[in-house]
């Protein structure tokens, strides 16, 4: 159980980051880097608790905080990972940073998760689409570590160009298992590209599952509502649907409002949502 932001800060400020030290750096598209980060202090690093899909407030330094979902297993307590796109001011000068660099951390926020312990026992049918595979990593680490938890894996991948596939070695690794049910496709092949091409949704139609299989998606916004669409006539249940909206978060804590969906914050009631909670909601998907 996630517990409340109140209560998890209590006695310290929820402004003030951790210090804390990129120690890797890999190149995993031309527009995404992998950072190894490990908080400074043995003390603060105990304590850094989280569950798959939360997320938290980067700082860099002189310049300003963005947040970003962890992909990392939770159970690896000495650093955490982050997959960062370059595309704004605070993620333009992270890759231009290098191992040794120090940064800030705040968090872990998020209230909302996706729920792998009421997962167990069941089918789960991951959707990613480019950098949404990021925030979904933490959850297939969790389900892979404890494996006879769980029934079926179905993980559908899709992006741009075979270029931009994101961590393709934990993808080899997973074309090796006989547990995992793989599917990847590309909007656009380079001519070398053996596999589909097409857009996600394309291949949700060949799965075969009941109705209480549990689904998650991560991705794009515009492709949530045909995602969506393909599980509902797979029956699957609304409130076994969880979404990653992640869109327009800021402070983390629930203090700016930008992250406003309907009467939720995405930051403290989310990220992670069953579609039965905001199918209702203006603009969640």
């Amino acid at each position: 159980m996630v517990m409340d932001l109140k209560q998890k800060n209590a006695g310290t400020s929820i402004y003030v980051p951790e210090i804390a030290t990129i120690t890797k750096i890999e190149q995993m598209s031309e527009t995404e880097k992998l950072f190894e980060i490990k908080i400074d202090s043995d003390e603060a690093r105990k304590e850094f608790d989280f569950l798959p899909g939360q997320f938290v407030e980067l700082t860099v330094f002189g310049l300003g905080e963005a947040p970003f979902s962890i992909p990392s297993s939770p159970n690896n307590k000495e650093s955490f990972q982050l997959c960062i796109r370059d595309a704004g001011n605070v993620s333009g000068a992270l890759h231009r940073m290098q191992a040794g660099d120090r940064i800030g951390i705040r968090g872990p926020y998020g209230n909302g998760y996706f729920p792998f312990d009421r997962m167990r026992g069941k089918d789960v049918i991951i959707v990613a689409g480019g950098l949404g595979l990021a925030p979904v990593m933490s959850l297939i680490h969790t389900i892979l570590e404890n494996r006879e938890n769980y029934k079926r894996l179905v993980i559908i991948y899709g992006s741009v160009d075979p270029a931009n596939i994101l961590f393709k070695e934990e993808i080899e690794s997973w074309k090796k298992r006989d547990d995992i049910e793989l599917r990847l496709t590309v909007d656009n092949s380079d001519g070398e590209w053996q596999g589909e091409v097409g857009v996600v949704t394309n291949l949700i139609p060949g799965i075969n599952c009941g109705s209480d299989a549990y689904a998650v998606v991560c991705g794009p916004p515009v492709m949530y509502k045909f995602v969506v669409a393909e599980f509902e006539k797979k029956s699957i249940k609304p409130e076994n649907i969880f979404l990653s909206l992640e869109r327009r978060m800021e402070c983390g804590v629930g203090k700016c409002n930008h992250c406003h969906v309907g009467n939720k914050l995405s930051c403290i009631d989310g990220p992670v949502f069953s579609l039965w909670e905001i199918r209702n909601l203006k603009e969640a998907i």
